[in-house]
């Protein structure tokens, strides 16, 4: 089995910090979730529509790469292949891809130019699971798991032909795109058996069924500096969490690791043009700091329409934070968990000598910060550079009229402006007087 490798190879990543991902693909036509042929069990022969009318006439990745740039993203991560089959680019190896399409062209090229062009980070996405190829064996997460004739047809399926197609695949991908620097995997199933309703049980799929040994040796060779994720069913440089925030940091094989949590706009990762369950970009930023605070990186997804745009509403929570990474982003990039325990409503980031306080809710006046007298020579709002006041209170100090006192001994109390900053989540930098532990 390949072993845990750390991302020393790859630092931009823990450096980054903030990517986006791009689900992409013919269910963008059925705008209803990209796992609509799944949810609907929509055969292959029905499913064939939104091939014969995929036309994305406003697909420009400069664009996409604008947004990501603009919004404070160091990396883009986009499904080459989803789980319907349907492939981006020009693939030797099936006809099933937007090359055959009407829109005629390998989507993947100007992708990886444009990310280029603007200095972000090229991601590909590529699913293990294909509801289309004709020798994936049908199991409970196959969109044709409660077709009566599944037991039969998996009889005439090679899992060997399969195993063969995904490695060429990929082998594709990183041969003829130049330099890629990460690739996400999704998803395996080895422990768990999937039960179609009509009572068969089917086996998962694992690290046997992808052949993900050879085949993550095969991407070492292929692209020695690139970041791999964890979800071949072996270990891989980082972990991933999705929708849901980590309580804290992240272990496997008893190391802690690096990880990304993987987060939707709305809870759909495809086009879904009725879903309206979108995040605020208040909520959004306050989930990238608490990730970061806790030693992670935050994958956002958009997910374009058919025709190759990101929609307006991806567009203002993107804005948004953009706003706010414009004037915090050094409290992010290159910066990780602190050891200083925060104030209530509150989450460290530290970078070298600089801790950053990020205050999700505004305290009156002055906010507390243990352990911390005497370790910091200066503090100031970060948005705009002002300095904030910093005393020590401790617990033999009477307490007067207007002034708090009786906190612990080694206490640092700022004194704040009683106007909270206009900002999504202000942000306290502090400079300590040395580097080390704190």
């Amino acid at each position: 089995m390949p072993q845990q490798v750390h991302v020393d190879h790859a630092l931009w990543f823990t450096e980054a910090r903030f990517g986006m991902f791009v689900h992409w693909g013919l269910y963008s036509l059925a705008a209803r979730h990209e796992w609509v042929k799944y949810q609907e069990e929509i055969s292959n022969q029905e499913y064939q529509k939104y091939f014969e009318h995929f036309d994305p006439d406003l697909y420009d990745p400069r664009e996409w790469a604008a947004a990501a740039k603009k919004a404070g993203m160091k990396y883009v991560v986009l499904t080459t292949k989803h789980h319907d089959g349907f492939c981006l680019w020009d693939s030797a190896l099936t006809d099933y891809k937007a090359s055959n399409t009407p829109y005629g062209k390998d989507l993947l090229t100007p992708y990886v130019e444009a990310l280029r062009e603007a200095g972000l980070k090229v991601g590909f996405y590529h699913s293990v699971i294909d509801w289309q190829h004709p020798d994936f064996a049908i199991d409970g997460n196959h969109s044709e798991r409660n077709n009566p004739a599944a037991v039969e047809l998996n009889k005439t399926r090679d899992g060997g032909n399969y195993r063969a197609y995904l490695h060429g695949q990929v082998r594709e991908l990183l041969t003829n795109y130049g330099k890629i620097d990460y690739l996400f995997f999704d998803f395996s199933y080895p422990t768990v058996d999937g039960a179609a309703s009509a009572g068969t049980t089917f086996p998962g799929k694992g690290r046997k069924d992808w052949g993900s040994a050879e085949l993550l040796g095969m991407i070492r060779d292929l692209q020695p500096g690139i970041v791999v994720n964890d979800r071949l069913d072996v270990p891989g440089d980082f972990v991933t969490p999705e929708q849901y925030q980590p309580a804290g940091a992240m272990f496997s094989g008893g190391k802690q690791v690096p990880w990304e949590a993987c987060q939707t706009l709305n809870g759909s990762w495809g086009y879904d043009r009725d879903n309206l369950d979108y995040k605020s970009a208040d909520l959004l930023v306050r989930m990238l700091i608490d990730g970061v605070s806790k030693g992670g990186n935050l994958l956002l997804n958009v997910g374009p329409t058919a025709r190759g745009e990101i929609d307006s509403r991806a567009h203002g929570a993107l804005d948004g934070m953009g706003e706010w990474m414009r004037v915090h982003g050094r409290s992010i990039y290159g910066a990780g968990a602190a050891a200083a325990v925060p104030p209530q409503d509150g989450r460290y980031t530290r970078r070298g000598d600089r801790l950053y306080l990020h205050l999700f809710a505004w305290p009156f006046q002055f906010v507390h910060l243990p352990a911390l007298a005497g370790k910091v020579r200066y503090a100031q709002l970060l948005n705009d550079a002002s300095e904030v006041a910093m005393m020590i209170l401790g617990p033999g100090q009477a307490a007067g009229h207007m002034t708090p006192a009786g906190q612990d001994a080694g206490t640092l109390t700022l004194k704040l402006p009683v106007q909270r900053p206009n900002v999504a989540v202000p942000v306290i930098e502090l400079f300590l007087n040395e580097e080390g532990e704190i």
